[in-house]
């Protein structure tokens, strides 16, 4: 039989068990406290990415092709920049939705808490389970008491890895205008190297190539080959200068096997060989083991990790012309 006393101590244990949860609860949710009587508590909004992203990487597309026209053709070290700042956006948009998951989750379990009077439903399974099934009950309540405290943890890393994730999307979007604030300030320089090299008209009958990269495809494999193939025009993929003849890759390996040895040996010196000799060949850029060397721009920088060897040209030289 229920006394005043024992009453007193199960609602004291309850408003103990609800004030928990909601210590839990809210300030992954953004609330404050509520007041006596109030209402329960609806989880803030969390704050979105910079809904003008979409506007901003279509301004970003509209400068480097405007540029592009300007300097001579494909800017693929800013074009790497670009892809840079869309895969840390995409990444950071991912982390975004799983942290409103989460945090829906433990908004859920906090009302639900709250609409049984500040006890936990686990609680309250558990005490009204057939003795018979007690271990195992309580086998239940444990995993799910870890679990939510799981959930905790997740959010709690979500929180940290979201923030990180924008940090990155805004460095690497600072990082596209930069590139483009750098090819303007040098935009006098480039174009007096782009005027050096008359454009060419498109070929037929030569595989598709201009003139110009027939001579450099000529010269290197004079100089370095034989290579196990060279491909030049082709349409798929990402195909850049590939598509208007302006570009061939130098295959030192095959079936994407990443290249050492002396195979690592012959596209090192191919790659400085085109770029010792860029001027007379009219060169615009080499990559080479996830790196790449713009004449326009000069000097080796990282590219991006495209995943895989081919992707990221471990078994290749590209080599593309004005």
């Amino acid at each position: 039989m229920e006394t005043p006393a024992s009453t007193g101590r199960r609602s004291g244990r309850r408003v103990a068990v609800a004030l928990a949860a909601f210590a839990t609860a809210l300030p992954l949710l953004g609330t404050a406290a509520p007041s006596a009587g109030a209402a329960a508590p609806r989880s803030a909004p969390l704050a979105p990415l910079d809904p003008g992203d979409a506007a901003k990487f279509a301004k970003l597309n509209r400068q480097i092709a405007q540029l592009e026209r300007e300097l001579g053709g494909d800017l693929a070290k800013l074009q790497d920049a670009q892809y840079a700042a869309r895969k840390a956006h995409a990444k950071a948009k991912v982390l975004e939705k799983d942290l409103i998951e989460a945090r829906n989750v433990v908004a859920r379990y906090a009302a639900n808490t709250y609409m049984m009077n500040g006890e936990d439903p686990t609680v309250t399974f558990l005490s009204s389970a057939d003795p018979s099934d007690l271990l195992s009950s309580a086998s239940l309540v444990s995993h799910l008491a870890q679990n939510q405290a799981a959930k905790v943890e997740q959010i709690e890393k979500l929180v940290k890895d979201q923030a990180a994730a924008r940090k990155r999307a805004e460095a690497k979007i600072a990082a596209v205008k930069k590139e483009i604030q750098d090819l303007r300030n040098r935009k006098s320089k480039i174009q007096a190297l782009v005027k050096k090299y008359k454009p060419e008209s498109p070929s037929t009958g030569m595989g598709g190539v201009t003139p110009r990269m027939l001579k450099v495809k000529n010269v290197i494999d004079l100089e370095f080959g034989p290579f196990p193939t060279i491909g030049c025009v082709r349409n798929t993929g990402d195909p850049q200068d590939h598509a208007t003849g302006h570009a061939c890759d130098f295959m030192v390996t095959t079936g994407g096997v990443m290249a050492t040895g002396s195979a690592q040996a012959q596209g090192d010196q191919v790659a400085q060989y085109a770029i010792s000799n860029a001027s007379s060949l009219g060169i615009k850029y080499v990559i080479w083991r996830q790196r790449i060397y713009d004449m326009r721009s000069p000097g080796w920088r990282m590219m991006e990790n495209r995943g895989g060897n081919t992707a990221n040209h471990y078994d290749h030289v590209h080599i593309s012309v004005f």
